[in-house]
């Protein structure tokens, strides 16, 4: 982790209501993703999941209550990974191609890019174990290998702070858990701070710092212990385990 980002709040949020037409799914949040988090956010479908995600990425606003973003965040720099369309999965790039465009969120209008953003691509697709795949197209990889590049190019767009959203849908049992190993080796060995959208109750509770439950119009933020402990936990976390 960067010394310097070592307390850093990314995002706070204050008594946030989240909805639409004036109609609140979540009321009343309150937390902070800070530097060293690791933070799942889980609950059943149509909870609010998706929404939260929303306004945490600054795409929906809050119908009251604030969310602020440290300011390198307010210049774009979040590295996003979304779930995959089939349109997507089938982009015609190469692998080296395509994780390069997670700069471009930084570089504006320039249409080429540097020697240093080059650089940092190559020890992206170094670090998550793809280099050997750079000059393939995208579109011939397996889900696992696909997934590793998107992770590659988020981790252009911003190296500090990941926002994943479902990553091992459609994955296998094995590329899953290779997916797992390698988030837990970005933000144990890298200090990138991670927030995901995830259903895998028995790996968020494996791999978290805190838990963020998604509920009927209630919610609950703590440690996996507890998450577990609490009436939520005791009901959503227990079925599935």
């Amino acid at each position: 982790m960067n010394e310097k980002n070592k307390n850093k709040i990314w995002i706070d949020c204050r008594d946030v209501s989240l909805g639409y037409e004036g109609q609140a799914i979540w009321k009343g949040l309150t937390f902070q993703v800070k530097s060293g988090d690791y933070l799942c956010i889980v609950g059943e479908n149509g909870s609010g999941k998706s929404t939260l995600l929303k306004s945490l990425l600054g795409l929906l606003k809050p119908l009251s209550g604030t969310i602020t973003w440290d300011e390198s965040l307010r210049r774009g720099a979040i590295g996003y990974l979304p779930q995959q369309t089939k349109a997507q999965k089938d982009f015609p790039a190469t692998v080296y191609e395509v994780v390069l465009s997670g700069f471009l969120s930084r570089s504006g209008v320039r249409l080429f890019h540097t020697p240093a953003e080059k650089s940092a691509a190559l020890m992206n697709m170094g670090k998550l174990g793809i280099l050997e795949l750079k000059d393939r197209c995208y579109r011939e990889l397996s889900g696992g290998q696909q997934q590793r590049v998107l992770l590659s190019r988020a981790l252009c767009a911003a190296g500090e702070l990941l926002v994943l959203d479902e990553p091992v849908t459609g994955l296998d049992p094995a590329a899953a858990l290779d997916l797992y190993r390698t988030l837990d080796y970005l933000h144990a060995q890298e200090g990138i701070a991670i927030v995901m959208v995830t259903h895998d109750i028995r790996s968020a509770l494996k791999y978290a710092t805190k838990i963020l439950h998604a509920g009927q119009k209630q919610w609950f933020c703590g440690t996996p212990a507890e998450y577990l402990a609490s009436p939520l936990g005791k009901r959503f976390g227990g079925e599935r385990l």
